[in-house]
């Protein structure tokens, strides 16, 4: 698994670095992917995760790739979507955000129930969606520091594409994402946990 791993990434990092549609917003894009990996090298030995987060991660990775080469308001297939369903504009965006509340309630329930703490599924629940709101605001942040330092360089950073709740929306995106984590991928975290000898409640 660690070797397919490394093979996805890499072969999806270099085509995502080739030809780019601007630079700057792939750099951007792409360097949460790469911090994570990093992350992900240092903590292998000493502490290794559960096979269904590696696996998420590396999609968000792709996800985070595939937006940082085209960015994220023209996606093809997206362009594609929206021509046959009538939307007013590429969604991809929604996709990524949708994907930065699902991967982090993973992340978030993991690390809670490797150092146990807290007690009561509701509790850890209620805290995996608070923090993953917050994420998600902080990134919100981060766009709005990258266009106040920037201008209008970081325009396809933004992707807002003339939508004035862009900002709203994509919170609220994480947030459903999240929940569809929550709802979905419990019971096959927790089995996966148990298996490595980590209590769940």
């Amino acid at each position: 698994m660690q070797i397919l791993w490394i093979i996805t990434f890499t072969a999806t990092l270099i085509w995502s670095a080739i030809n780019p549609n601007d630079p700057f917003t792939w750099f951007l894009e792409v360097l949460p992917a790469l911090l994570g990996a990093i992350i992900l090298a240092i903590t292998w030995k000493k502490h290794r995760l559960t096979p269904l987060l590696y696996g998420l991660i590396l999609i968000h990775c792709i996800i985070l790739m595939v937006g940082g080469h085209y960015t994220y308001a023209e996606v093809p297939l997206f362009d594609w979507i929206a021509d046959g369903l009538g939307w007013t504009r590429n969604n991809y965006d929604k996709l990524g955000h949708f994907a930065q509340g699902f991967v982090p309630a993973i992340i978030t329930r993991e690390i809670l129930l490797r150092v146990r703490a807290l007690n009561g599924r509701v509790w850890l629940n209620l805290f995996t969606l608070s923090v993953c709101l917050a994420f998600s605001a902080f990134y919100e942040l981060i766009e709005w520091w990258v266009a106040v330092f920037t201008g209008a360089a970081a325009d396809a950073f933004l992707g807002t594409q003339g939508y004035i709740w862009d900002t709203q929306s994509d919170m609220f995106f994480a947030l459903i994402g999240a929940c569809a984590a929550l709802l979905c991928l419990s019971r096959w975290h927790d089995r996966q946990l148990q298996q490595i000898n980590i209590p769940t409640l």
